[in-house]
């Protein structure tokens, strides 16, 4: 019997600061070698948001030394799974496929306390997508 492939996720939002950087860090942490974990932005910064960075450290998880990078055709090609946050049409799509848009706020600017519930947020959903990708595997 031959192992299931390694399901690869991709993380879109726009700025690759934020949102998609602390998914991708869960997911990381939650799933270790069981899925490839992606992230990218449409328009990305230069750095990830430090206010990020702080509430993964609060949850035990580093982000600090990840990159925010460029949203690519081949990443969404080579992507199962293409969790987008607010990108909008500027992610191509591809048959065959799973996409999902998690309307999420986007922590930039916005003080701790308002980012913490943002992170809470990303963590249940990734939770729900790791069980939905390792029950699909079985």
């Amino acid at each position: 019997m031959t192992e299931p492939a390694t399901p690869t996720v991709l993380f879109v939002c726009v700025h690759n600061a934020g949102r998609s950087q602390m998914a991708a860090g869960f997911l990381r942490d939650l799933a270790g070698d069981r899925v490839e974990v992606l992230s990218a932005g449409s328009e990305p910064k230069d750095e990830i948001n430090p206010i990020a960075v702080q509430v993964m450290a609060e949850e035990g998880i580093d982000i600090a030394g990840n990159t925010p990078k460029i949203l690519t055709t081949e990443a969404v090609k080579e992507s199962d799974v293409v969790i987008t946050m607010g990108c909008g049409d500027t992610c191509p799509i591809f048959p065959g496929k799973r996409y999902e848009d998690w309307d999420l706020t986007d922590p930039a600017g916005r003080p701790i306390d308002e980012v913490r519930p943002i992170r809470d947020e990303i963590k249940r959903r990734v939770e729900a997508l790791l069980a939905s990708l390792t029950s699909a595997s079985r």
